[in-house]
């Protein structure tokens, strides 16, 4: 394990080791008037405009006069190293985005506030039939089952792990003989096939010059995408162990590594930069979240303008396997019952089904309500490629909600890059899997006891 993450697990580790179950809080009887609260999130530009419009309304409308106040905090790793040391403290923010494995840390420390009395509230809670509207796989992704089935936040938006593809490019390798199939690939073997034609004949309309089938972002989903595609995954859930050293694990590796070995495929060495490279058609493929669908867009107008999409990535199952992901919103302690829930009555208004329809068309990100859908025909007509993304939602499984798991992303993006730079596949998972699981034992260790 690298010195910087044992300092900071270590660190981590004695803030956390006093850390008890949280009680359950009843609050039928308290009143959330006039209470404002603060909201530590990570958007920028269109989408900050967005949840700005979106948090002005409710300020103006809601009848208990609550006051919302959003706040930039920089990424979601910036947010997590803020929260560390204000867990539990009136420092906190009343409300912050964070991913599942995140607010698993924090529960660690008493840290985050376990939903579940709000959520089934007879009087401030969601009715069944607005549980029913939400998709299952998001609505439970934030009920931890190491704690006890606490529930430790609440989705407002989803993304899911595509590939963007070049729809010309394709067609001129089809055309050409260079290729077999039509249309995007859908196996590993496509998919190679495509990459290293596409390398040795570059695409007709490109803004620049050379060619390379894929770009390869280094990166723990990347990871975890491309094991699933291989009918595999990074985390027994019955063991509650890693298994980055599993046969499809190694699977999925091997191929990449292959890929890079034959010259076609490249990482990419500066941010976004294979979205500058797909736009300018230098690039054939990417796989990337899809909250990037509008700054592809913007990369291809403002570069090659040819015809593009996404798909699922290639995969060796009979159905696609889509790594589905998006930070929820929690609630940190240290605050009273009545701004607790005066927090969760803005994130029910976040979550109702007119604010997603409005908050998806704004973000392009996922809406976690099934009802929305018809909310959004016009939309997608006018972008097919978020409705065939919104499609593939069903195939949908999700990377581990454990604790410690932004230490291990490190330390496997580290491993990963180092394999396409042709060290051994399965030596290099073996010891990442041990690390992987030597980060969570060092965070299981301060599980609160019943």
């Amino acid at each position: 394990m690298k010195r910087s993450t044992l300092v900071l697990v270590g660190v981590l580790t004695l803030l956390l080791a006093s850390a008890v179950a949280l009680a359950q809080t009843d609050y039928e009887t308290v009143d959330p008037t006039g209470q404002t609260i603060t909201f530590w999130h990570q958007h920028t530009l269109d989408r900050e405009a967005a949840l700005k419009k979106i948090v002005d309304a409710f300020n103006a409308s809601n009848p208990y006069h609550i006051t919302v106040k959003a706040e930039y905090q920089g990424g979601y790793n910036d947010i997590f190293r803020k929260m560390l040391p204000v867990l539990d403290t009136a420092d906190a923010p009343n409300i912050v985005v964070a991913y599942q494995n995140q607010s698993a840390t924090y529960a660690l420390g008493n840290g985050v506030v376990d939903l579940r009395p709000l959520v089934d509230s007879s009087r401030w809670g969601l009715s069944p039939a607005d549980k029913a509207d939400f998709f299952p796989g998001f609505y439970q992704a934030d009920v931890f089952p190491s704690f006890g089935g606490a529930r430790y936040g609440f989705p407002p938006n989803r993304s899911m792990e595509v590939m963007y593809y070049n729809i010309d490019w394709l067609n001129e390798l089809r055309a050409a003989g260079k290729i077999d199939f039509d249309g995007p690939p859908s196996t590993p073997e496509q998919f190679q096939r495509a990459s290293c034609a596409a390398t040795a004949n570059p695409y007709g309309k490109a803004t620049t010059r050379g060619a390379i089938g894929y770009e390869l972002s280094i990166d723990a989903s990347r990871f975890a995408s491309w094991t699933f595609a291989f009918g595999g995954n990074i985390f027994d859930d019955s063991a509650n162990r890693f298994t980055y050293d599993s046969p499809a694990a190694v699977q999925a590796m091997t191929f990449l590594q292959g890929l890079f070995k034959q010259g076609c495929a490249s990482i990419v060495t500066e941010s976004y930069g294979d979205q500058t490279d797909f736009g300018a058609g230098r690039t054939l493929f990417t796989v990337g979240s899809s909250s990037g669908l509008p700054f592809y867009k913007s990369a291809v107008d403002e570069g090659a303008k040819f015809a593009w999409s996404v798909a699922a990535v290639p995969h060796t199952t009979p159905d696609p396997v889509m790594n589905i992901y998006g930070a929820s919103v929690s609630i940190p302690t240290g605050h009273s019952k009545e701004a607790n829930l005066a927090s969760w009555i803005f994130i029910t208004y976040y979550t109702s089904p007119s604010v997603q329809a409005e908050w998806a068309k704004a973000s392009e990100y996922f809406p976690v309500r099934r009802s929305v859908a018809k909310e959004l025909s016009d939309y997608f007509d006018a972008h097919p490629a978020y409705k065939t993304a919104f499609d593939l939602l069903p195939y949908g499984i999700a990377e581990p909600p454990v604790p410690g798991y932004d230490f291990v992303r490190d330390e496997v993006a580290s491993d990963m890059a180092a394999i396409m730079d042709g060290q051994a596949v399965e030596s290099t998972l073996k010891t990442a899997n041990a690390t992987a699981n030597e980060i969570l034992a060092d965070q299981l260790k301060s599980l609160p006891k019943d």
